[in-house]
Protein backbone atom coordinates (compact mmCIF):
# COMPACT_ATOMS: atom_id res chain seq x y z
CA UNK A 1 0.00 0.00 0.00
CA UNK A 2 0.82 3.48 -0.74
CA UNK A 3 1.75 6.30 2.13
CA UNK A 4 2.07 9.68 1.33
CA UNK A 5 4.81 10.80 2.58
CA UNK A 6 4.64 13.65 5.56
CA UNK A 7 6.82 16.57 6.51
CA UNK A 8 7.91 16.45 9.86
CA UNK A 9 10.07 20.15 9.56
CA UNK A 10 7.02 22.07 7.86
CA UNK A 11 5.00 20.30 11.05
CA UNK A 12 7.42 21.69 13.38
CA UNK A 13 7.09 24.99 11.84
CA UNK A 14 3.71 24.86 11.89
CA UNK A 15 3.53 24.37 15.92
CA UNK A 16 6.07 27.33 16.21
CA UNK A 17 4.23 29.54 14.40
CA UNK A 18 1.03 28.57 16.68
CA UNK A 19 2.97 28.95 19.91
CA UNK A 20 3.73 32.38 18.70
CA UNK A 21 0.63 33.40 17.60
CA UNK A 22 -0.94 31.99 20.77
CA UNK A 23 2.22 33.75 23.36
CA UNK A 24 1.86 37.02 21.31
CA UNK A 25 -1.98 37.02 21.79
CA UNK A 26 -1.05 36.61 25.49
CA UNK A 27 1.58 39.72 25.78
CA UNK A 28 -0.07 42.58 23.40
CA UNK A 29 -3.51 41.16 26.21
CA UNK A 30 -1.58 41.85 29.32
CA UNK A 31 -0.03 45.58 29.22
CA UNK A 32 -3.19 46.70 29.82
CA UNK A 33 -4.25 44.79 33.16
CA UNK A 34 -0.74 45.27 33.98
CA UNK A 35 -0.85 49.09 34.62
CA UNK A 36 -4.18 49.02 35.75
CA UNK A 37 -4.10 46.54 38.68
CA UNK A 38 -0.11 46.33 38.73
CA UNK A 39 1.15 50.01 38.03
CA UNK A 40 3.15 49.28 35.68
CA UNK A 41 4.83 52.59 34.04
CA UNK A 42 2.87 52.90 30.36
CA UNK A 43 5.84 53.33 28.53
CA UNK A 44 6.43 49.56 29.94
CA UNK A 45 3.64 48.96 29.46
CA UNK A 46 3.44 50.04 25.47
CA UNK A 47 6.84 48.37 24.73
CA UNK A 48 5.35 45.44 25.71
CA UNK A 49 2.54 45.38 23.57
CA UNK A 50 4.60 46.86 20.32
CA UNK A 51 6.71 43.68 21.15
CA UNK A 52 3.64 41.47 20.98
CA UNK A 53 2.41 42.92 17.81
CA UNK A 54 6.12 41.89 16.18
CA UNK A 55 5.25 38.40 17.70
CA UNK A 56 2.23 37.69 15.92
CA UNK A 57 3.20 39.13 13.03
CA UNK A 58 6.45 36.78 12.64
CA UNK A 59 3.30 33.91 13.70
CA UNK A 60 1.39 34.87 10.84
CA UNK A 61 4.39 34.60 8.35
CA UNK A 62 5.27 31.35 9.73
CA UNK A 63 1.81 30.33 9.37
CA UNK A 64 1.22 31.77 6.24
CA UNK A 65 5.01 29.91 5.00
CA UNK A 66 3.66 26.31 6.37
CA UNK A 67 0.21 26.21 5.21
CA UNK A 68 1.42 26.49 1.85
CA UNK A 69 3.16 23.17 1.02
CA UNK A 70 0.98 21.54 3.64
CA UNK A 71 -1.30 18.71 1.80
CA UNK A 72 -4.72 17.73 3.01
CA UNK A 73 -3.94 14.29 4.05
CA UNK A 74 -1.66 16.68 6.54
CA UNK A 75 -4.32 18.47 7.88
CA UNK A 76 -4.39 17.25 11.37
CA UNK A 77 -0.81 18.05 11.93
CA UNK A 78 0.58 21.12 9.90
CA UNK A 79 -2.27 22.31 8.27
CA UNK A 80 -4.50 23.29 11.44
CA UNK A 81 -1.86 24.52 13.44
CA UNK A 82 -0.56 26.72 10.83
CA UNK A 83 -4.46 27.80 10.12
CA UNK A 84 -4.83 28.44 13.61
CA UNK A 85 -1.43 30.65 13.78
CA UNK A 86 -2.99 32.82 11.25
CA UNK A 87 -5.89 33.39 12.59
CA UNK A 88 -5.06 34.32 15.76
CA UNK A 89 -1.89 36.34 14.41
CA UNK A 90 -3.95 38.48 12.63
CA UNK A 91 -6.41 39.08 15.67
CA UNK A 92 -3.58 39.55 17.77
CA UNK A 93 -1.80 42.16 15.41
CA UNK A 94 -5.14 44.17 13.96
CA UNK A 95 -5.38 45.82 17.62
CA UNK A 96 -1.83 47.59 18.00
CA UNK A 97 -2.18 48.09 13.67
CA UNK A 98 -5.03 49.92 14.58
CA UNK A 99 -3.83 52.20 17.43
CA UNK A 100 -0.39 52.86 15.08
CA UNK A 101 -2.86 53.54 11.73
CA UNK A 102 -4.74 55.84 14.14
CA UNK A 103 -1.57 57.78 15.71
CA UNK A 104 -0.21 58.32 12.23
CA UNK A 105 -3.67 59.73 11.01
CA UNK A 106 -4.56 61.86 13.55
CA UNK A 107 -3.22 64.96 15.58
CA UNK A 108 -0.97 64.31 18.79
CA UNK A 109 -3.44 66.25 20.70
CA UNK A 110 -5.26 64.73 24.10
CA UNK A 111 -7.62 67.68 24.83
CA UNK A 112 -10.63 68.40 23.00
CA UNK A 113 -13.47 70.95 23.28
CA UNK A 114 -16.45 72.25 21.56
CA UNK A 115 -15.26 75.64 22.34
CA UNK A 116 -11.52 76.01 21.66
CA UNK A 117 -11.51 79.73 22.36
CA UNK A 118 -12.92 80.03 25.69
CA UNK A 119 -13.01 75.71 26.65
CA UNK A 120 -14.54 75.29 29.99
CA UNK A 121 -11.74 74.97 32.74
CA UNK A 122 -11.45 71.84 34.92
CA UNK A 123 -12.73 72.67 38.51
CA UNK A 124 -13.78 69.69 40.71
CA UNK A 125 -11.30 67.59 38.45
CA UNK A 126 -8.34 69.58 39.03
CA UNK A 127 -7.02 68.04 42.43
CA UNK A 128 -7.76 64.98 40.86
CA UNK A 129 -5.09 65.27 38.43
CA UNK A 130 -2.07 65.87 40.70
CA UNK A 131 1.39 64.07 39.49
CA UNK A 132 -0.24 63.52 36.30
CA UNK A 133 1.81 64.30 33.29
CA UNK A 134 -0.43 65.91 31.43
CA UNK A 135 -0.81 69.65 32.75
CA UNK A 136 -4.51 71.24 33.30
CA UNK A 137 -4.55 73.79 31.06
CA UNK A 138 -6.05 73.95 27.88
CA UNK A 139 -2.81 73.99 24.72
CA UNK A 140 -3.73 77.19 22.34
CA UNK A 141 -1.68 75.29 19.75
CA UNK A 142 -4.36 72.45 19.72
CA UNK A 143 -7.25 74.63 18.35
CA UNK A 144 -6.48 74.38 14.17
CA UNK A 145 -5.07 71.08 14.63
CA UNK A 146 -8.86 70.00 15.97
CA UNK A 147 -10.54 71.66 13.55
CA UNK A 148 -8.66 70.62 11.02
CA UNK A 149 -8.93 66.81 12.41
CA UNK A 150 -12.64 66.86 13.87
CA UNK A 151 -14.21 69.81 12.13
CA UNK A 152 -17.96 68.02 13.33
CA UNK A 153 -17.30 69.17 17.42
CA UNK A 154 -19.12 71.56 17.75
CA UNK A 155 -21.31 72.95 20.45
CA UNK A 156 -24.77 71.84 21.28
CA UNK A 157 -27.45 74.50 21.23
CA UNK A 158 -31.08 72.79 22.70
CA UNK A 159 -34.45 74.86 22.60
CA UNK A 160 -35.00 74.20 26.24
CA UNK A 161 -33.65 76.37 29.57
CA UNK A 162 -30.67 75.53 31.50
CA UNK A 163 -31.92 73.71 34.06
CA UNK A 164 -32.84 71.15 31.61
CA UNK A 165 -30.73 70.82 29.84
CA UNK A 166 -28.42 70.26 32.97
CA UNK A 167 -30.86 67.43 34.12
CA UNK A 168 -30.45 65.97 30.02
CA UNK A 169 -26.42 66.36 30.50
CA UNK A 170 -26.45 64.38 34.24
CA UNK A 171 -28.94 61.69 32.27
CA UNK A 172 -26.73 61.50 29.13
CA UNK A 173 -23.32 61.27 31.46
CA UNK A 174 -24.73 58.18 34.03
CA UNK A 175 -26.16 56.99 30.30
CA UNK A 176 -22.56 56.84 29.62
CA UNK A 177 -21.02 55.14 32.18
CA UNK A 178 -18.77 58.22 33.67
CA UNK A 179 -18.32 58.70 37.35
CA UNK A 180 -19.39 61.71 38.07
CA UNK A 181 -17.25 63.87 40.36
CA UNK A 182 -19.04 67.19 40.41
CA UNK A 183 -22.70 68.83 40.34
CA UNK A 184 -23.15 72.34 40.25
CA UNK A 185 -26.85 73.13 38.45
CA UNK A 186 -26.27 77.20 39.91
CA UNK A 187 -23.10 76.93 38.07
CA UNK A 188 -24.03 75.35 34.67
CA UNK A 189 -21.46 72.64 35.43
CA UNK A 190 -21.14 69.32 35.51
CA UNK A 191 -17.62 67.24 35.80
CA UNK A 192 -17.27 63.63 35.52
CA UNK A 193 -13.99 61.09 35.10
CA UNK A 194 -14.32 58.56 32.31
CA UNK A 195 -11.73 55.39 32.56
CA UNK A 196 -10.95 52.69 29.85
CA UNK A 197 -11.89 49.16 30.25
CA UNK A 198 -8.57 48.18 29.21
CA UNK A 199 -5.50 49.86 30.34
CA UNK A 200 -7.82 51.91 32.98
CA UNK A 201 -6.79 55.31 31.62
CA UNK A 202 -8.48 58.08 33.08
CA UNK A 203 -9.43 61.06 31.28
CA UNK A 204 -11.21 64.47 32.67
CA UNK A 205 -14.87 65.71 31.39
CA UNK A 206 -16.40 68.68 32.24
CA UNK A 207 -19.61 70.22 30.98
CA UNK A 208 -20.90 73.66 30.92
CA UNK A 209 -24.32 75.02 30.53
CA UNK A 210 -25.08 78.63 29.20
CA UNK A 211 -27.98 80.31 28.45
CA UNK A 212 -28.99 81.27 24.98
CA UNK A 213 -31.44 83.45 23.65
CA UNK A 214 -34.73 80.83 25.11
CA UNK A 215 -32.56 77.88 25.12
CA UNK A 216 -29.22 76.56 26.06
CA UNK A 217 -26.12 76.15 25.11
CA UNK A 218 -24.31 73.34 25.78
CA UNK A 219 -19.94 72.82 25.50
CA UNK A 220 -17.82 70.06 27.12
CA UNK A 221 -14.60 69.14 27.70
CA UNK A 222 -13.03 66.27 27.72
CA UNK A 223 -9.06 65.53 28.67
CA UNK A 224 -6.60 63.11 29.51
CA UNK A 225 -4.05 63.07 31.96
CA UNK A 226 -1.45 60.90 30.39
CA UNK A 227 -0.30 60.30 26.67
CA UNK A 228 0.80 62.91 24.22
CA UNK A 229 -2.38 61.70 21.97
CA UNK A 230 -5.75 60.27 22.56
CA UNK A 231 -5.60 58.30 19.07
CA UNK A 232 -8.97 60.35 18.68
CA UNK A 233 -10.54 58.85 22.05
CA UNK A 234 -11.82 62.06 23.59
CA UNK A 235 -13.63 63.03 20.24
CA UNK A 236 -15.34 59.87 20.26
CA UNK A 237 -16.37 60.23 23.76
CA UNK A 238 -17.36 64.07 22.88
CA UNK A 239 -19.88 62.80 20.03
CA UNK A 240 -21.01 59.71 21.62
CA UNK A 241 -22.26 62.54 24.54
CA UNK A 242 -23.79 64.89 21.93
CA UNK A 243 -25.68 62.18 20.73
CA UNK A 244 -27.13 60.91 24.10
CA UNK A 245 -27.82 64.78 25.20
CA UNK A 246 -29.82 65.40 21.75
CA UNK A 247 -31.46 61.68 22.38
CA UNK A 248 -32.69 62.71 26.32
CA UNK A 249 -36.46 63.82 26.72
Amino acid sequence: MFVRPTNPISHRLARVAFILASVAAVIVAAPGPLHRFVGLDVEAAIAVFRYGFYMAVAGVALGLATIIPSRPGDRRRGFVAAFLAIVIGVATSWVPLRWFLQAHSLPAINDITTDTTNPPPLVATLPLRRGAPNPPAYPPANAPLQKAAFPDIEPLVLAVPPAEAFRRVDQAAQALGWDIVARAPAEGRLEAISTSKWFGFRDDIVVRIRPQGAGSRIDIRSKSRIGQSDLGGNAERIRAFLVRVKAET
